[in-house]
C-alpha cells in the first residue's frame, strides 16, 4: 500500500467515519506539469498525477467482480479545488484503459471549465439536449481519442438551471446509460449550488474532492452528511493538490 493511500485512509475517517471509501492523495513533489494545450487533446499532467489518477480509475471502474459504477459524478466541496480537472484526467485515462465509450459530462452551468481544457468550444450540449429532440450523440463531440466524448453543458437560456430537475433530465441521462458505457460528471461545488445533489441522484454514486491545506473539515462533513442524507453513496474521497517535501522517487521507498 502507498504512503499516499495510507494518508488518504487517515483523512476520509476524519471525514466520512468510513473505512469502506476509496481514498486517495493526488499531488506531486512540485506544482503539476502539463503540455501545451492543443484542440481535442487534454493538458498532460505529470507521473505524479497520472500515477493516482490512474489508481482512482482503476479502482472506481476496472476492480475485478461486478456492480462497478457505470455513471460517477464528482464534485468538490469548494471552488477552485481541482475537482474539475481530475475528472477530466480520469475519464481521459479510463478511455485509455478500455475499448469501450466514455463521456465526459459538464455539468456546471455557472463555470463550465472542461471544454476549455480540451481546446474546444461550449456552443452546443447538455442544456441544448434538454430543449432539443434527437440522438444525445448528436450533442456530445469526440475528443482527445475515439473513445472519448465530451458533452458541454451548451449554451444557456433562462430555463436551464431549472430544467436540470425535470423529467426531460431524467429521461437524457437514462439515454446516456444507454449510449455510453462510462459517464463521468463534472458537477459544481456542494457548498456552492445545489445542482450537484440532482447529478448524484441521476448517477451511481460521487467521488468528492477536498484541497489539502484548504477544505475545511467542518465543511466537508456537512458536505458528506448532506449526500448521505439523499442516499448517495460516496464511492471515494480524493485528497487533492497534496505536495510532499522530499523527491517522489525517494518518497516511494519509504
Amino acid at each position: 500500500m502507498s504512503k499516499n493511500f495510507e494518508l488518504m485512509q487517515q483523512a476520509q475517517i476524519g471525514i466520512g467515519g468510513s473505512a469502506a471509501l476509496t481514498g486517495l492523495a493526488i499531488g506531486s513533489t512540485q506544482p503539476a506539469t502539463v503540455a501545451e494545450p492543443a484542440v481535442g487533446r487534454i493538458m498532460v499532467p505529470d507521473s505524479a498525477v497520472r500515477e493516482e489518477s490512474l489508481k482512482l480509475v482503476q479502482r472506481l471502474f476496472l476492480a475485478p467482480g461486478q456492480g462497478a459504477p457505470k455513471v460517477v459524478t464528482f464534485v468538490g466541496v469548494e471552488q477552485g479545488n481541482g475537482c474539475s480537472r481530475l475528472c477530466a484526467v480520469s475519464a481521459n485515462l479510463l478511455a485509455e484503459s478500455v475499448s469501450g465509450s466514455v463521456c465526459l459530462l459538464e455539468g456546471d452551468f455557472r463555470g463550465p471549465s472542461l471544454p476549455a481544457l480540451f481546446g474546444v468550444d461550449n456552443h452546443h450540449g447538455l442544456s441544448d439536449a434538454l430543449r432539443q429532440d434527437g440522438s444525445i450523440r448528436n450533442f456530445a463531440r469526440r475528443v482527445a481519442r475515439d473513445n472519448l466524448w465530451l458533452l458541454s453543458c451548451g449554451s444557456l437560456g433562462p430555463d436551464a438551471l431549472t430544467s436540470l430537475s425535470s423529467d426531460r433530465m431524467k429521461h437524457r441521462m437514462e439515454e446516456l446509460r444507454r449510449e455510453f458505457d462510462y459517464v463521468l460528471i463534472d458537477a459544481p461545488p456542494l457548498t456552492a449550488y445545489a445542482d450537484a445533489m440532482i447529478f448524484g441522484r441521476l448517477s451511481d454514486g460521487a467521488v468528492l474532492v477536498v484541497e489539502a491545506n484548504a477544505t475545511r473539515r467542518e465543511a466537508a462533513l456537512r458536505v458528506a452528511d448532506s449526500l448521505k442524507s439523499s442516499r448517495i453513496p460516496v464511492l471515494g474521497v480524493v485528497l487533492n493538490k497534496r505536495t510532499f517535501p522530499i523527491p517522489g522517487a525517494l518518497y516511494k521507498r519509504l
